[in-house]
């Protein structure tokens, strides 16, 4: 098997004498990559931004920007990665490099001032820059001048030239402020057939490299086929199993958690397959958020309105919902939102597989009912979705946090009467759980005021909610009634409309 080997801004690199564990934020400035920043350690901050080179949506590849204190370097053996220094264009002898478009922008349009976070801004920006489906807008009758602070685009959040800026929502600024910096995303043109990096899109990113990289007693192992890493875990029950790393991670920067061996899964073909077939969709457990979110492009109305508010968009460039539900976290974003679906998890070991109702996987806190040596292969959703669907999240900030409460629902209403009800609910018990009180008290019923109101009553008083810095139990509580007294108003307001 070939050393482990990363491409860092064009060249080439032994990722020895890295430890394992070590993050690509550290082997990148422990190569005089500076410009890469450690802010929070956890992914929260953005200041660490890089691009990788990933399996593409619309072309061959993407530019994927990922937080580079969460991802492990020999994660990315064989992969290629773009920092801020990689942008600029060398210039004549004697001559300072010419910038990139983005980095002009950020320069010209006052987006820096103490410069710490810039970078990663940069990066963010830049993965926004290259996505081959961004196209300007326009609204009707709107001025699209980027300096005027509007936006000029279809939507506060969307700029005159596509610019998404749910882009940037995991790159905080403390000094320089944001609206300078929505200028300049707002103000980014299209790459140039000239742009190196534009045309790299063009090509088919590196292939999966199948990695045995050991060093001072402990191992990162990547297998080339789901059949040999089952008999990998098989043989290493202790193996720590990762993906995007983004909870790894941050168990390996904020509580020094080392392991002898860790075995990645992110790139194994059979866990990143999405197929919507007659009955179910089937989603791989290792596909990122981001690339589910692109590839069913709506179709599954509860997860288009999840993604948006799952942490950011540097997360959701890393994280999967294999790893989600592995976790067994009771805040769990995702866990609410496949309750309300009646979603499945297929979970695979060396001797075959089983499926399990989701409702029937959490046991315990952050306990389930995967055995060792078994993956969660792909959720299963289940067709046809329920017409009514919303999901609510209570938390401190709109985007980048952690739920207080998380709240989703899957009505069939037909002729004005709750045909079936599914509640999936987070961050109120030791697990995810289904709220199968209030279900009983609207299945049957009309969708009124008073069903609503009287099931309100039952749903404040489901789970076991407790109180935490982030919310108080009778908080939960009641922002448990609220959410569904909120989704009765809106769709009556939808009726009647």
């Amino acid at each position: 098997m070939a050393a482990a080997r990363i491409t860092v801004n064009g060249r080439e690199t032994p990722i020895s004498p890295a430890a394992p564990h070590t993050t690509t934020l550290d082997f990148l400035r422990e190569r005089g990559l500076t410009g890469t920043k450690e802010g929070c350690a956890e992914g929260e901050c953005g200041a660490c931004a890089v691009l990788v080179a990933r399996p593409g949506v619309n072309k061959p590849t993407d530019w994927v920007a990922v937080n580079a204190c969460l991802v492990p370097v020999a994660a990315l053996d064989g992969q290629e990665v773009v920092t801020a220094e990689g942008f600029s264009t060398p210039g004549e002898p004697g001559t300072p490099p010419a910038l990139h478009p983005v980095q002009e922008e950020m320069a010209v349009r006052g987006g820096s001032q103490c410069g710490y976070c810039t970078p990663g801004f940069i990066c963010s920006m830049a993965a926004e820059y290259y996505r081959p489906d961004r196209c300007p807008r326009t609204a009707s009758g709107a001025d699209a001048d980027p300096g005027s602070g509007t936006g000029g685009g279809a939507d506060a959040e969307h700029g005159p030239n596509g610019f998404d800026l749910h882009a940037l929502s995991g790159n905080l600024c403390r000094c320089t402020g944001y609206r300078p910096i929505r200028d300049a995303a707002f103000a980014v043109g299209t790459p140039t057939d000239e742009d190196p990096l534009a045309r790299r899109r063009e090509q088919s990113p590196p292939a999966p490299a199948a990695t045995a990289y050991t060093r001072d007693g402990s191992e990162f192992l990547r297998g080339s086929t789901l059949a040999e890493t089952l008999l990998l875990l098989r043989e290493r029950p202790d193996a720590v199993v990762v993906a995007g790393s983004t909870d790894w991670g941050v168990e390996v920067n904020i509580r020094s958690r080392r392991a002898r061996c860790v075995v990645a899964i992110d790139r194994l073909p059979e866990l990143r397959e999405l197929r919507v077939a007659s009955g179910r969709v089937e989603i791989g457990a290792a596909l990122t958020l981001t690339e589910i979110e692109r590839r069913l492009d709506g179709e599954v109305p509860l997860l288009a309105q999840l993604f948006p508010q799952f942490a950011s968009r540097l997360i959701r460039n890393g994280a999967t919902l294999g790893g989600n539900l592995g976790t067994g976290s009771p805040i769990s974003d995702s866990a609410p939102v496949l309750l309300a679906l009646e979603a499945s998890v297929v979970l695979a070991d060396a001797d075959g597989e089983r499926e399990v109702p989701l409702r029937d996987y959490f046991t315990g806190y952050r306990q389930s009912v995967r055995r060792p040596g078994e993956l969660i292969r792909a959720v299963r959703i289940p067709l046809p979705l329920a017409p009514v669907a919303a999901f609510h999240k209570i938390a401190k900030r709109r985007f980048d946090d952690i739920s207080s409460v998380a709240v989703a629902f899957a009505l069939d209403i037909e002729d004005g009467i709750v045909r079936k009800a599914r509640i999936g609910l987070g961050g109120v018990a030791a697990t995810p759980v289904r709220a199968l009180a209030t279900e009983a008290a609207l299945e049957g019923r009309p969708w009124a005021a008073q069903t609503v109101e009287a099931a309100a009553l039952v749903l404040r008083t489901e789970g076991t909610p407790m109180d935490d810095h982030r919310a108080s139990a009778g908080y939960r509580s009641a922002m448990l009634g609220q959410s569904l007294l909120k989704l009765h108003a809106h769709t009556t307001e939808a009726v009647s409309s």
